[in-house]
């Protein structure tokens, strides 16, 4: 079964981790669409702390993750998902029902995110301190 999954993958952390892991657990082949800066531009007026080529390398390095690549657009992931053959779609249960439109062409995986963790924080007490 190939697995496909999308995120930023900034500051890398545990979490991140946790849930990679966990993807790979739903299948054999595990595909990481890594947001791309202007992609996180536009969802957060901001743009990440690492470039997108950092946090590809980063993932891609992980024994867990099979493939990787770009995520230029939200609204591409059905395309995303075709285009990679993936069966399964896995994402943190902070987008719980956002993708359940996608269930026509895979399945549809919410898993919990790592409690206490999220780069949003971690970059917050950094600029506190």
């Amino acid at each position: 079964m190939r697995v496909i999954t999308f995120g930023t993958f900034d500051i890398f952390h545990v979490g991140h981790l946790n849930i990679l892991k966990r993807a790979k657990e739903h299948g054999d082949h595990l595909i990481v669409g890594i947001s791309t800066d202007d992609l996180n531009f536009s969802k957060k007026a901001r743009y990440p702390v690492c470039p997108q080529k950092s946090r590809a390398e980063i993932v891609d390095a992980l024994a867990c993750v099979d493939e990787v690549f770009f995520e230029e657009s939200l609204e591409l992931k059905r395309e995303y998902i075709q285009q990679y053959n993936a069966d399964i779609l896995v994402m943190g249960d902070d987008w719980q029902g956002k993708f359940d439109d996608l269930k026509d062409i895979c399945q549809v995986v919410y898993l919990p995110r790592t409690p206490s963790i999220s780069t949003t924080e971690l970059i917050e007490i950094v600029k506190e301190r």
